[in-house]
């Protein structure tokens, strides 16, 4: 999302036009032609400009054709079953009015950025929360949060020397799916908790019911959180002359601190020689930054009430976030979230695991980018690192072989969690390391693009993960032990991973003439399509 330009007005239509990238005049994104739709339940749209952002009328579609309700049509695995259907409806009615959260034209500008990554030019950097919650929602957390994405921006960007595409999982990402429908505890059976935005994590009957009402107010929530992160990343705060000042205050004296504090001299001193060369530091790239906000797609109907059609381009956006993923759990080729991923033009994800099988990957390579569009499509791959190096390059090769341009992620969070003694969730940072580390050398073995990473982390001082040059012990686990769902990356060890990344970026960089380029293969299947 350019931030620049929209600081207090995440929520308004956009009046002026964008600087926009051309995608398929008129068409849904699977090819067929655009039909005028609208979410059931839909009150009638206001009075408007012909600018805005609307929600078009209903009109009933058959065959391959998408619809913002056809999902209705599959099967639909992790939604909640909600006891109230006429409650369920009402919120639905009133969210349809509401605006929407981000633009079009800022999902379109993700995509260009995130094809950069694809073709090797980039590199994507999405991170934060394993599931927001309400209770733990202030300034503080989300100013953390973003803090600590600046500096490992900046630390990837300095080794890589290139540009880093910073996604938070930020402003929407409360719905977590789940292993069991159920918890039991003491011989008594309740719902499991699914996220704030369908019910409580309190084990009580009351709590564990899904109540559509949270609803609206996590969509209160995205918005005010986006609005503060425009504010963050155009208002000052992020501007490359505050590199010294990003420093958090527990980090400040650890390892992970005196090794940013050395590099953001280095950035400072460069700032300083451009500066005395007559060279502007006042350019819009070194006052603000770019920052853009992700969640899983997995409660489908809080994602359809907020699909609107681009009257810029006729192609229907998931308003709620300018990219959304499906889950390993969700990702099934003839389910709802894959069905309703297919229609939507936002740059999209897939998270994969050792389970997926290299034509299963292509297929749906097939039918959630039909054109075959670079950015559009992102393959989170979560397996851990003995996996990886065993059934990545399989992966990357049928990929390839198809000739198909997807930009590969590593989540190097989900494939090695484990259950400690105390009976907490944890991860440990050296598996995590191993697998970005696989994660490189697999890409260099295959001359492919290591695009990006993937990660549950966030700004304060947990003791989530153990290990790491912390030395979070898994005695520490129950001292501040925050998260909702699953075990996150405290500030210093997403800095000391940062460190690592970044060196492998600039390995990449030095070696990079020895590397096999597939680009030009690229482009030649991009011109084709």
């Amino acid at each position: 999302m350019a931030m620049a330009g929209l600081l207090g007005s995440s929520l308004l239509p956009t009046t002026t036009p964008l600087k926009l990238s051309v995608i398929s005049n008129g068409r849904t994104s699977n090819g067929s032609q655009a039909t005028m739709i609208r979410a059931v339940h839909a009150a009638e749209p206001l009075k408007t400009s012909k600018s805005t952002v609307q929600t078009p009328p209903l009109k009933v579609l058959t065959g391959n054709s998408w619809s913002v309700d056809s999902w209705k049509n599959k099967k639909a695995l992790q939604l909640p079953e909600y006891p109230n259907k006429e409650e369920l409806e009402s919120v639905l009615q009133t969210m349809e009015t509401f605006p929407p959260i981000v633009f079009a034209g800022e999902a379109r500008h993700l995509e260009e950025r995130i094809a950069e990554a694809a073709m090797g030019k980039a590199f994507l950097l999405q991170g934060g929360d394993c599931a927001e919650s309400f209770k733990e929602f202030n300034a503080v957390n989300i100013r953390d949060t973003f803090r600590i994405l600046l500096q490992m921006g900046v630390v990837m960007m300095f080794g890589g020397q290139m540009p880093v595409i910073k996604v938070g999982r930020m402003a929407g990402q409360f719905a977590k799916p789940r292993s069991d429908a159920f918890e039991e505890k003491d011989g008594v059976k309740l719902p499991s908790y699914r996220g704030d935005n369908i019910n409580g994590d309190a084990f009580d009957e009351q709590s564990r019911k899904p109540d559509p009402q949270r609803m609206i107010r996590a969509y209160c929530q995205a918005a005010a959180t986006l609005n503060l992160l425009r504010a963050f990343a155009t208002g000052g705060y992020a501007a490359m002359q505050r590199v010294t000042q990003w420093n958090l205050n527990f980090t400040e004296h650890s390892e992970q601190g005196d090794r940013y504090r050395e590099l953001a001299h280095r950035v400072d001193e460069a700032l300083g020689f451009m500066g005395a060369a007559g060279l502007t530091v006042d350019h819009p790239i070194m006052t603000s930054t770019e920052f853009w906000t992700s969640h899983e797609c997995l409660l489908l109907p809080y994602e359809q009430v907020l699909t609107r059609q681009d009257s810029t381009s006729g192609l229907y956006y998931d308003c709620s976030a300018h990219m959304l993923w499906a889950g390993e759990r969700t990702r099934q080729l003839d389910g709802a979230h894959v069905e309703f991923l297919r229609g939507v033009a936002n740059p999209i994800g897939i998270k994969v695991s050792d389970k997926m099988e290299p034509r299963e990957l292509v297929r749906l390579c097939e039918v959630l980018n039909p054109q075959n569009k670079a950015g559009r499509l992102t393959v989170i791959v979560r397996m851990g690192a003995e996996n990886m190096r065993v059934k990545l390059p399989h992966l990357i090769r049928a990929v390839r072989n198809a000739g198909l341009i997807v930009t590969w992620v590593s989540d190097p969070m989900h494939g090695n969690t484990i259950k400690a003694p105390c009976g907490l969730k944890t991860r440990p940072f050296d598996a995590i390391r191993a697998e970005v580390r696989a994660f490189f050398d697999v890409h260099e073995q295959e001359g492919s693009h290591p695009g990006g990473v993937h990660l549950e982390m966030t700004g304060q001082n947990v003791t989530e993960c153990v290990g790491g040059s912390g030395g979070v012990t898994l005695d520490d686990l129950s001292s501040r032990y925050h998260t909702h769902c699953d075990p996150r990356l405290n500030a210093s060890q997403a800095l000391e991973l940062a460190f690592i990344i970044a060196e492998r970026l600039r390995k990449r960089r030095l070696t990079s003439k020895t590397i096999p380029n597939f680009t030009n293969q690229y482009k030649l299947t991009t011109s084709l399509h």
